[in-house]
């Protein structure tokens, strides 16, 4: 099953690499007007933003906590057309070395293609799954995601290799979304809502325990905003407007979550 998750989620983003365009965290919420909806923050403000690498599938601006310093070297997971990845070169400066993982061919030539428009030599985009990445052990100074994590079926085995990247005494700042409370079972089974950035999400308490298991230790929570989330999008998923009342009525919420973790 996890296999066939990845898949689902590798063909979603190689739609939105070659159509140019995102709207929302996951690329599934495109093509429908009663989906026009994002999760994702704007980053005009940002110094080192490129608006051709932006394609609004990202839940918060993670580089935003990282805490990132000239020099560093980071890496982005899940890097996309490298939206993350220039504005954290923009940080680590000429003197740092900014790493992309992506396990989209099609999101790896996008991001690509932007390097060389900006002419940056100290970029690279490399095609991995986070769950085997293909670095050396304590390599990397700062790791950021972007929602992504919540991607990845096996979160356990993906925070033990950030741990085992990570350098000593280094961290990460990750944006991810996390459930609270119970979705309503449509939502959750989705496979559409899966490349959405939602029925992946674990509970909060569970995705804190998913990093605190791989060894982490400092862990912050640095941002949290509920997601509103439209009706004419959730009744696609729920079984009848009485359980997505049931549903607003409860405590239950989709959060954006940053989380801030030290090796």
């Amino acid at each position: 099953m996890s296999q066939e998750i990845k898949e689902h989620v590798k063909e979603a983003y190689t739609r939105v690499a070659n159509s140019g365009a995102g709207c929302g965290c996951g690329p599934t919420s495109c093509g429908s007007p009663a989906q026009d909806w994002t999760l994702s923050e704007s980053y005009e403000t940002v110094e080192g933003y490129e608006a051709d690498a932006d394609y609004a599938l990202g839940c918060g601006i993670p580089t935003e906590y990282a805490k990132i310093k000239e020099g560093d070297t980071v890496l982005d997971l899940g890097s996309g057309a490298g939206n993350d990845v220039f504005v954290a070169r923009r940080l680590v400066g000429d003197s740092g070395y900014v790493i992309g993982v992506d396990m989209t061919e099609a999101m790896i030539e996008k991001a690509n293609e932007n390097k060389q428009k900006l002419e940056y030599t100290n970029i690279d985009f490399i095609l991995g799954e986070i769950e085997n990445l293909p670095l050396k052990d304590n390599s990397i100074d700062v790791t950021v995601s972007n929602c992504v994590l919540n991607l990845v079926p096996d979160k356990k085995k993906a925070y033990e290799e950030v741990y085992r990247v990570l350098k000593p005494g280094s961290h990460f700042s990750m944006s991810d979304i996390v459930l609270r409370g119970t979705l309503p079972k449509g939502i959750m089974e989705a496979a559409e809502m899966y490349a959405g950035c939602i029925s992946g999400a674990l509970k909060e308490e569970e995705y804190i325990q998913a990093i605190k298991d791989a060894g982490f230790k400092n862990i912050t929570i640095t941002k949290e905003r509920i997601v509103d989330m439209p009706d004419e999008v959730l009744l696609n998923y729920v079984c009848c407007p009485e359980e997505l009342e049931k549903f607003k009525e409860s405590d239950n919420a989709v959060i954006s979550l940053g989380v801030y973790a030290e090796k």
